[in-house]
């Protein structure tokens, strides 16, 4: 009964997370009025300010002084935060730019990307199914860039930065929280530094147009910190082939807001593109569930007494 409590919470916790990111672009749309540097400086100094108190609380303090006297783990968080940093602009700037379709796209297209990685950096193998998916995903975004008037430039950047992100990441001895800490540590000088400039020149956001404009921008913070930490508690109680299987909850859900709230014109070329998208995911995620589940019928077979 304790591990069915725990699954149960898990996928609470994954179901909030990824709610939390499909849903967030009503959040951008509401401070649309103010510059997407201007957003990401005062995401990055109001992220900071919670994470403080969320490692303070958990008391994971000596975890994250212990990784500052690790050049290795310094060099690859320092790497994590330019992509991060990349991601965020780019997908504040296209909420702003009414590109929501090409946000969901570009992460639906996050999970191939990632295992493409994995394969290219981390010597991981894929099935015949897998790389079938990779294929039909790169059809996807290729007709995408033949039918349409622009190349889908904000979805590859959305995943390949966030894929990257991945990979740096998971080669970093470094908690959700912790690693969120120190990366949004290394970019807080430089963000608080644009915001007092921008604020001595009468050029900044904060303050310039009521207070419900001020309340949205610290909302920054829980917006960008929440469903990180919601995703680590997920992460803990379940089994990565079981939180795969959430991660598509964010662009379908985003995929919807683009459509039906904000007006996006949904083409026969995204039609296709989406169906390429929508077939590789089925055809990886269904191959990656069914390898684990021999995997665990061969260990069991193997535990069983003859």
């Amino acid at each position: 009964m304790p591990e069915e409590r725990q699954t149960l919470a898990g996928c609470l916790f994954a179901t909030a997370a990824y709610l939390f990111w499909g849903f967030s672009p009503i959040y951008f749309k509401a401070v649309a009025g103010v510059p997407p540097e201007q957003i990401l400086a005062q995401r990055i100094v109001w992220s900071l300010l919670l994470l403080l108190l969320l490692v303070t609380v958990a008391r994971r303090w000596s975890g994250v002084a212990a990784s500052l006297r690790q050049g290795r783990t310094l060099a690859l968080l320092t790497g994590s935060t330019l992509l991060i940093s990349v991601n965020w602009f780019t997908f504040i700037w296209a909420i702003e730019a009414g590109r929501v379709l090409e946000v969901s796209l570009g992460y639906y297209m996050n999970p191939l990307v990632s295992v493409l990685l994995g394969v290219a950096f981390l010597r991981e193998r894929l099935g015949r199914w897998q790389w079938l998916a990779a294929l039909l995903a790169a059809v996807g975004v290729t007709n995408l860039a033949l039918q349409t008037a622009g190349f889908p430039w904000v979805s590859l950047v959305l995943a390949c930065s966030f894929g990257l992100y991945g990979l740096l990441r998971k080669l970093t001895p470094l908690g959700a929280a912790d690693g969120l800490l120190l990366e949004t540590a290394l970019l807080a000088p430089l963000a608080l530094g644009y915001l007092l400039y921008l604020d001595a020149a009468g050029l900044g956001a904060w303050g310039s147009a009521g207070a419900t404009l001020d309340l949205l921008l610290v909302l920054s913070g829980p917006v960008t910190a929440l469903p990180l930490v919601f995703f680590a508690s997920a992460a803990r109680r379940l089994s990565l082939t079981v939180v795969g299987f959430f991660q598509y909850i964010a662009p379908t859900v985003q995929l919807l807001l683009a459509v039906l709230a904000f007006g996006e014109a949904f083409t026969d070329a995204h039609l296709v593109t989406f169906l390429c998208i929508w077939a590789a995911v089925l055809l990886f995620t269904g191959s990656a569930w069914r390898r684990a589940r021999d995997r665990r019928l061969l260990a069991r077979s193997v535990e069983e007494p003859v």
